[in-house]
């Protein structure tokens, strides 16, 4: 149980550091789709298609690296080498990526039906986004959270400080002094966005820079061919993740007339947001994991530790998705209070449950990752990708993004079920699946009678919430008093 009461401690504040940047996100849909500040809803829609390419990008120019990295750092001893390689090839390839990123500004304007002036700002920011990578896992790799977390939320503040300034307070500052008109461009207001974060991605970097006066500047040939060996179905498994989650917006921007398209993109992203109540409480819990899945891996209780996480995720993802869908129109009125977006609050439900299935198939990817099968995650996640692709092309034109979000809960669905399949081949875990189904049945059977049946009613809604806190209680209590009692660890 110390074991565990270490991992929710480290995953609480990597939960903040990732918590609180996606929080930025809710704070700046409410901001973004304010009538004031981006006047039509498909201004939106442009935003969230550039943040689309942002993912895909990402997922390419980090190329899997990460993940090698704390695989070999684990694993190897001279942990210099491996941190002097990883780092060295990101830099490398990241320079390249600028290069040619700049060089070729127009016909990727073209390709992605994104504004030449946005495609410029998103290359900067891709590139020193790009050279964070290394710097943020050797930190989580040395177990240093609350430094990781300071220099994330960092980011945010001068984000989310950015975007007000840019957004709200510059053009009213123009209009009364000479120095902020000099600066204040009418008709601006996508490319602030974009600038408030690539500086935020600037100052994320200067904070980070010592780091590179520590490592050695050499690349161990041998060493970085074995990383590249291991990144490759992670790059491929990052670039299906990628279409799983954001290439829906893409494909609604082709597949959708042009008059309906921008502004159905900007309903679809802004309601997506609510899902990330679930999409957070993953992510959060993915972090934490990792580096724990590894270090675990030898030990004697490695694989009931690995079925008692998993447990825990269910029945907090459990009662998330209960709360929130209970709240939902209270979470509305304070998140998106622009009544030009609520059409497609429909696909909030949708959205919450595929991301509680992608928060289980994390936790059950532990088998291929630390048996060094990580071709397998690249396999489900290709199949998802593909799900995902299908679903999209044949039922956007009739259904237009309520088949993007059933795309997405069929994808992490069957992703799911893959990877308990082939986890009990290769590495079985003792999960109690008697358990999980029923937390999952009773969170899932609540929440479509509170959201079809008894919508804002909040009484009844309360109550079910109750019900499922009380069946959870029973079943966990000792669990649940052991965990919560004092550590005497030192």
């Amino acid at each position: 149980m110390s074991v565990l009461k270490t991992l929710y401690k480290q995953t609480f504040i990597y939960g903040l550091a990732t918590v609180v940047p996606r929080m930025l996100s809710f704070l700046l849909v409410r901001l973004h789709t304010d009538k004031s500040v981006l006047e039509n809803v498909s201004d939106y829609g442009d935003v969230s298609l550039v943040y689309s390419y942002f993912v895909l990008f990402n997922v390419v120019i980090a190329y899997g690296m990460e993940t090698a990295f704390f695989r070999f750092f684990n694993k190897d001893s001279d942990q210099t080498k491996v941190l002097s390689t990883a780092a060295m090839s990101i830099l490398g390839t990241s320079l390249g990526f600028l290069g040619l990123g700049l060089v070729f500004q127009q016909p990727i304007a073209e390709v992605t039906h994104i504004n030449v002036n946005y495609v410029g700002l998103v290359i900067w920011t891709l590139f020193l986004d790009a050279l964070v990578i290394i710097p943020f896992a050797f930190l989580r790799a040395q177990g240093k959270p609350v430094k990781y977390t300071v220099v994330k939320l960092t980011n945010v503040i001068v984000n989310l400080g950015l975007n007000l300034f840019l957004l709200l307070y510059l053009k009213s500052l123009s209009e009364h002094n000479s120095i902020w008109d000099s600066i204040y461009i009418p008709n601006f207001e996508v490319n602030y966005i974009f600038i408030a974060n690539l500086i935020a991605s600037g100052v994320t970097l200067l904070l980070l820079l010592p780091f590179y006066s520590k490592i050695k500047y050499k690349i161990d040939r041998v060493l970085w061919k074995k990383m590249l060996r291991y990144a490759l179905p992670v790059l491929v498994a990052g670039i299906a993740f990628s279409i799983n989650e954001t290439f829906d917006r893409v494909l609604l921007e082709r597949l959708l007339p042009e008059s309906i398209a921008k502004t159905s993109i900007g309903m679809y992203s802004a309601c997506y947001k609510l899902a990330l109540f679930m999409m957070l409480f993953a992510t959060a819990y993915r972090l934490g994991i990792e580096p724990f899945f590894f270090s675990q891996s030898k030990t004697k209780d490695a694989t009931k530790n690995y079925a008692k996480i998993l447990e825990f995720f269910v029945i907090c993802g459990a009662l998330i998705l209960l709360v929130v869908v209970v709240f939902i129109d209270v979470l509305k009125l304070i998140l998106i209070p622009n009544e030009a977006y609520w059409e497609a609050m429909k696909v909030v439900p949708i959205l919450l449950l595929a991301y509680l299935f992608l928060g289980i198939y994390h936790n059950l990817s532990v088998w291929y990752k630390i048996t060094d099968r990580t071709k397998f995650g690249a396999y489900i996640s290709v199949v998802g990708a593909t799900i995902t692709l299908l679903i999209n092309l044949i039922f956007i034109p009739s259904f237009s993004y309520m088949a993007s979000a059933v795309a997405t809960l069929v994808a992490y669905f069957s992703m799911t079920l893959l990877s308990y399949y082939f986890g009990r081949k290769h590495y079985p875990i003792p999960y109690n699946l008697k358990k999980i189904g029923l937390y999952l049945v009773l969170a899932i059977s609540l929440s479509v009678l509170s959201f079809y049946q008894f919508r804002a009613q909040y009484l009844i809604g309360f109550g079910m919430i109750i019900i499922l806190g009380l069946i959870i209680w029973t079943n966990e209590k000792a669990t649940i008093k052991q965990f919560l009692k004092p550590s005497h660890d030192h």
